[in-house]
């Protein structure tokens, strides 16, 4: 069995189905997570929840995931069709030991992969690069695994959308909601699963685009970040005079909004809300962002009493941080949301119930509550295709050098900071690209900035 390494990335596993991950594969992989969960644990007998998304390739892979699990003393927690937001609160909630999620979050139609999590005290944590996906990919590529046991079971788990939307309320604590008029694009993904239980517990009148679960995403790859995903979405909400869009990804452990004039919110400013939100009731605790646009959510923190914390990117960097530093929330400038009380893992329900909330309670149009949040205009990631990583390398040197007068930070990529304005520049954990976020305190300064620095990186 040849297995391509490079399928193992730093926050999962993910590659095209069946060439780089298939059936024989995914077996393989399942009894490393086994062992490896086995032997973190300290234990054998694990109870192991294991969901999938809606893609074609899903169910022939779960189907082999199984096999592989339940030749070990495992009792498997089968939650099927779910989210991987309705994964974590699963493994978290009922305190399983460990899951995997069969799914490819947004990545186009062709691809696959698993997600997988050990449960601990304090939290999730998320297996990456710095949890342990280095140790699984060699116990695959070696084929070192525990030797069988021949003792699982698989239970099926019922009701978990309606606890995860009973504990976002509990941590939420919303009061009234109104009836406001909201849009929805899934994306033939997983979202339109917790949209469906969240609003159907609303007084809300939710237009709903392209929920019907379709691996082959019809319509539009399941990709909010990419803003072309979201112009139907934007329309609608414009032609229905809508309070609110949103749209999650594919697997819907992303989230992002669109305002009543039909424009996208930058994730940070969503970030910076729920903060405010949060301390609130929680007042003094640590809140954490990511390095990619980071003056948004520090004036928030600051503003409403908290500790800031500034985070590599990613899920499993950013959830290990939270682990480590005990806490209340974390907003990635992707449009992930972690909270602490789900185990340090997104929950696109809780951060939909508090927008909704603000709203109801304010009475004001989202583009209004949200204007005094923003600290910069941001220019969103841009991203360069370069030779190869020496290349990448040697244009963060040249940015260093030519930036050596403003504040370095050196956390994830290069960080470069000056009174009015800031960047990071970072390169991509799997392909040969340089990523650029800048924001700056115009919205000129901003676009002859990102000019500057395109033309350094691609001279």
């Amino acid at each position: 069995m040849l297995v391509n390494e490079k399928i193992f990335k730093a926050y999962d596993i993910r590659g095209i189905y069946p060439t780089e991950l298939n059936e024989e594969i995914i077996f393989a992989i399942t009894k490393a997570i086994y062992t490896f969960f086995a032997k973190k644990l300290n234990k054998k007998h694990l109870s192991i929840v294991l969901g999938y998304d809606m893609r074609l390739s899903g169910p022939p892979l779960v189907e082999q995931v199984k096999k592989a699990l339940l030749s070990y003393d495992i009792e498997i927690i089968d939650v099927g069709l779910v989210s991987t937001p309705t994964f974590y609160f699963t493994v978290s909630h009922y305190g399983f030991d460990g899951g995997i999620q069969v799914s490819a979050s947004h990545n186009p139609k062709e691809y696959n992969g698993m997600k997988f999590v050990m449960n601990s005290p304090s939290g999730l944590i998320k297996i990456g690069r710095t949890t342990g996906i280095d140790e699984v990919k060699e116990m695959t590529m070696l084929q070192s695994f525990f030797p069988p046991a021949n003792n699982g079971k698989i239970t099926k788990k019922e009701a978990v959308l309606k606890d995860e939307v009973k504990e976002a309320y509990s941590v939420v604590k919303p009061g009234e909601i109104k009836p406001l008029k909201v849009v929805a694009d899934a994306a033939n993904a997983m979202g339109a699963l917790y949209l469906d239980e969240l609003f159907s517990n609303l007084p809300c009148e939710l237009t709903r685009l392209n929920f019907t679960l379709d691996g082959t995403f019809p319509v539009h790859q399941p990709n909010p970040l990419e803003f072309d995903t979201l112009t139907e979405l934007r329309k609608k909400v414009v032609t229905e005079k809508a309070d609110l869009g949103i749209a999650p990804d594919g697997d819907g452990d992303r989230v992002f909004f669109i305002d009543e004039m039909g424009e996208v919110v930058p994730a940070s400013v969503i970030t910076a809300l729920v903060i405010k939100e949060l301390l609130t009731k929680y007042p003094k605790e640590k809140v954490a962002f990511d390095i990619r646009s980071t003056w948004t959510p520090l004036k928030a923190a600051r503003d409403y009493g908290g500790i800031p914390i500034i985070t590599p990117v990613g899920h499993a960097l950013i959830t290990d941080v939270m682990h480590k530093e005990h806490a209340l929330f974390a907003g990635e400038s992707s449009g992930h949301y972690y909270f602490r009380a789900t185990g340090n893992a997104e929950s696109s329900v809780s951060v939909i119930l508090i927008v909704l909330d603000v709203m109801s309670r304010l009475g004001k149009p989202l583009s209004e509550i949200l204007k005094p949040f923003f600290a910069s205009v941001e220019s969103g990631e841009r991203n360069f295709k370069l030779k190869d990583k020496e290349v990448i390398h040697a244009k963060l040197q040249v940015l260093k050098e030519t930036y050596k007068d403003g504040e370095l930070n050196e956390l994830d990529g290069v960080s470069i900071e000056y009174p009015t304005w800031r960047c990071n520049v970072r390169s991509s954990n799997t392909e040969p690209l340089l990523r650029l976020n800048l924001e700056a305190q115009t919205k000129e300064e901003m676009e002859q900035k990102v000019k500057e620095l395109t033309t350094l990186v691609t001279a």
